[in-house]
């Protein structure tokens, strides 16, 4: 194994990693919360060649500055938690790797909570009447007037649901691929970037069937206007009223989003940590 491989990754990586998949990413993220949020029964293609017509290209990229936001709170969180976790206790089975990964993401989506509700309203705004939009400017802007005009507390809204989704999600991410990279390389595949690619596939299955349901939850819950719900529970009652596959609306676009993404993301924190990674101590010992 050469040292390039041997480095390890430092806790700010994913991050930066997530943040340059997000500007690939963003529309389909922006598309997935829109048919999420819908009730008329438009397809994904219907739904872009909405948008475009009405507002333009540019409007696929609304609220990119909340999904930024959301990348340097939410995602370094859960990656940081789990690089610096990963470097005190043993991680090699996949229990650890789950417990570890579903604390980190459990802390990223408390954390990260008031960019992901300005995420998804400033997505949203695009599919509503000029009258109800919210209109921020950015994401700075969106915390300002969420204070203002709703209370600071209204910025956790939901946040006990974006934390249990982090967890959820932190565990098909990272500890699935983590789990997939160890054997496929145990298994004679190459520490290469098309291993990980394959990794990063399978753990991008694994976080779309765990996070689901518990992503249009909380995309409801925190898009939602005062009143609409009483409490999560409430969310997941009025939307089991809709039919049990309401909790599977915009999979198909979830999945084109976070498959993209986990592989873009991953494959950013590779070349991250082999190009600027640190070497481990009795690595650098041997080395000099």
């Amino acid at each position: 194994m050469s040292y390039d491989q041997r480095r390890i990754t430092r806790w700010y990586f994913g991050g930066v990693a997530s943040s340059m998949a997000a500007m690939v990413t963003h529309p389909l993220d922006l598309l997935k919360v829109l048919l999420q949020t819908q009730k008329e029964k438009l397809s994904l293609a219907e739904t872009t060649r909405k948008i475009v017509r009405e507002q333009g290209v540019w409007a696929m990229y609304n609220g990119i500055s909340a999904s930024l936001l959301r990348q340097y709170t939410y995602t370094l969180s859960r990656f940081g938690f789990y690089t610096v976790g990963a470097s005190m206790i043993d991680t090699t089975s996949m229990m650890s790797k789950v417990l570890l990964a579903a604390s980190g993401g459990a802390a990223g989506g408390f954390i990260g909570a008031p960019a992901d509700l300005l995420n998804v309203r400033m997505q949203n705004d695009v599919k509503l009447p000029q009258e109800q939009r919210r209109n921020y400017k950015h994401a700075i802007d969106g915390l300002a007037r969420v204070c203002r005009e709703e209370g600071c507390s209204h910025l956790f809204n939901g946040a006990s649901i974006a934390a249990t989704r982090g967890a959820f999600m932190t565990v098909g991410q990272i500890a699935f691929y983590e789990q997939s990279k160890d054997f496929l390389v145990a298994a004679g595949f190459p520490s290469r970037m098309d291993t990980y690619i394959l990794a990063s596939i399978i753990s991008a299955i694994a976080a779309t069937a765990l996070t689901q349901p518990i992503d249009v939850a909380k995309t409801r819950r925190m898009n939602a206007r005062p009143g609409e719900y009483a409490n999560m529970a409430d969310v997941f009652y009025k939307t089991a009223q809709e039919g049990p596959m309401a909790f599977f609306k915009g999979s198909i676009p979830a999945f084109a989003r976070l498959g993209p993404h986990t592989v873009l993301l991953f494959l950013s924190l590779e070349y991250l940590r082999t190009r600027f990674g640190y070497l481990p101590k009795d690595v650098q010992l041997r080395r000099y």
